[in-house]
């Protein structure tokens, strides 16, 4: 579980998050880690700006990847513009773009995973990708929902032995939601991986009890989102839930209960840590992104500022339109990892040229 649950609870986000993130000049705790860490995500983040912004569809969810040809893949979710923000959870397909550098244009070379229809576990929604290489494969891990709604969002994994595939679709859901009643019975979604150096293949997953969903009385924040973790001695499982999950659950913290939660992580290895970014949903406010830590990636650290809303970088944008509720927000943090060290940073955002949704891109360092 956390460890400092009640630090700084009762504090706002402006000034102290800037200050922490190092776009003031004010006294600002240490940096996001300890010099013998790494964490370069605050004021060593430098945009490089929107990619895949795309006329007739939203786009979501970017996870890249170096190629074996040095160049860029970008895996990420797309879906009709038609279906407005929404889209995500009844219509989302998972699409590749390839570029030449992180910083150069991404060019769209295909669907991935599309939704396959009545019957299937991932009918009407393919969306939360994230790829790694392990073990010599190429491994696609998303959500995919077999009726349009949160109750069924289940994790898959995809295999390959190329970024262009073919890839095997698996016929069933890699991780199933708990036993009725329990933290984790509404579903499994928000897919993160690490292959432990013991050999095991480690996946930390979001879920929420659906009762605590279906009575919330806070419309912004319904049920109380937490991170468990699934242990397997093969990369395509069977994944065994750890029996102290959830390993991360904010709502004991202070007296705001369920409104301190987060989503959207990211995990990987570094100096013989665990570390962890992710969207915040209420721990300082629902616009800035936070770094965990841990030394066995299930006891981990408070969280810090890890990224600000994209205006606090200098960047300027057209003002909000009404149908976008998070326009300029980072979400979904991706890294795009070189030799194992973080050096791009990909996230998703709402606005854009076409004032849907896009790719937002940092260079660390």
């Amino acid at each position: 579980m956390l460890t400092r649950r009640t630090f700084l609870s009762g504090l706002a986000l402006a000034p102290f998050a800037r200050a922490w993130a190092g776009l003031t000049d004010e006294p600002k705790p240490s940096l996001l880690l300890p010099k013998r860490s790494f964490a370069r995500f605050s004021k060593y983040l430098k945009p490089v700006g929107r990619r895949l912004e795309m006329e007739e569809y939203y786009v979501w969810c970017n996870s890249p990847i170096y190629g074996p040809d040095g160049r860029v893949h970008v895996f990420f979710s797309r879906w009709p513009r038609s279906k407005g923000m929404g889209g995500w959870l009844n219509g989302c397909e998972i699409c590749r773009a390839v570029a030449d550098t992180p910083e150069s244009p991404f060019v769209y070379q295909e669907t991935v995973l599309a939704p396959r229809g009545p019957g299937y576990w991932d009918a009407t929604t393919c969306h939360n990708p994230h790829i790694q290489h392990v073990d010599g494969k190429y491994a696609l891990f998303f959500m995919g929902t077999s009726n349009g709604k949160t109750n069924t969002k289940r994790i898959g994994l995809a295999t390959a032995d190329r970024l262009e595939g073919p890839w095997t679709r698996p016929d069933a859901p890699l991780l199933l939601p708990g036993p009725e009643g329990s933290w984790d019975d509404h579903c499994t979604t928000n897919p993160a991986f690490v292959k432990h150096p013991n050999g095991q293949y480690w996946l930390y997953y979001k879920s929420w009890n659906t009762r605590e969903y279906e009575t919330s009385t806070d419309p912004t924040v319904r049920g109380n989102r937490q991170y468990g973790l699934a242990v397997a001695k093969r990369l395509e499982g069977p994944y065994v839930k750890y029996a102290g999950n959830p390993v991360i659950d904010f709502s004991k913290m202070g007296d705001n209960q369920q409104n301190k939660q987060f989503e959207d992580a990211f995990v990987w290895r570094q100096h013989g840590r665990f570390c962890l970014l992710a969207r915040d949903m209420g721990v300082y406010n629902h616009e800035v992104g936070l770094y965990l830590e841990s030394e066995d990636g299930r006891q981990w650290s408070y969280p810090k500022v890890a990224f600000l809303p994209i205006r606090e970088y200098g960047v300027q944008e057209p003002p909000a339109p009404k149908h976008l509720k998070r326009y300029g927000r980072l979400e979904r943090p991706q890294l795009l990892l070189k030799d194992g060290k973080p050096a791009y940073l990909f996230c998703a955002s709402q606005g854009g040229r076409y004032m849907t949704a896009s790719s937002f891109v940092f260079r660390i360092g």
